[in-house]
C-alpha cells in the first residue's frame, strides 16, 4: 500500500502560497503559506500534518500493544507537539516531538499501560522513521 500526498507552491518562500492534498479525501487543496507554517496564521502546515500522522500512528500502535496483552482501550486521546527551532544557519528545523496520551483501559495496571505506551512510542511506523527526540507523557485514566 502507498500513501500519496500532493503539494503546489507559487511565489517566494515568505510571500508565496500553495495547497496540500491527499490522494484520498482527507485533504483537498488546503492552503498553506510561510505564515501558516511559522507565524500561526490560518492554513495548513506540513509540521502540523506530521504531528497528526504521529498521533494517529501512535494510537493504533498503542491499541495493538493493548491487544497483545489481552486489553482493549475504551478511549485513547493523543496530542503530538512538533518543536520547530532555528538551526545554526537560521533554518527552521524540527528538533523534537512530544507525545501526550491519555487512555482508559479497563483492567490495565499502570506498569502494563506504561510498557504498552513506550513500545508504541518507540515502534509505531512514523516514530521509526523519525530521527528527532520523541518524548512522551502517558496517563492511564479511569
Amino acid at each position: 500500500m502507498d500513501a500519496t500526498g500532493y503539494a503546489t507552491w507559487e511565489g517566494t518562500w515568505k510571500e508565496g502560497d500553495g495547497t496540500v492534498s491527499t490522494e484520498g479525501t482527507t485533504l483537498r487543496n488546503e492552503p498553506y503559506s510561510y505564515a501558516s507554517r511559522f507565524e500561526g496564521a490560518a492554513g495548513a502546515s506540513p509540521e502540523e500534518l506530521l504531528a497528526v500522522g504521529e498521533a494517529a500512528c501512535f494510537n493504533q500502535a498503542l491499541a495493538n500493544n493493548f491487544g497483545m496483552n489481552a486489553l482493549t482501550a475504551t478511549r485513547v486521546s493523543t496530542k503530538v507537539v512538533v518543536k520547530i527551532e532555528q538551526d545554526e544557519k537560521s533554518r527552521p528545523t524540527i528538533t523534537a516531538m512530544h507525545v501526550t496520551t491519555d487512555a482508559v483501559v479497563p483492567g490495565a495496571t499502570e506498569q502494563a499501560f506504561q510498557e504498552c505506551a513506550e513500545r508504541a512510542r518507540a515502534n509505531c511506523t512514523i516514530a521509526r522513521l523519525l530521527k528527532v527526540d520523541l518524548t512522551m507523557t502517558a496517563t492511564l485514566s479511569e
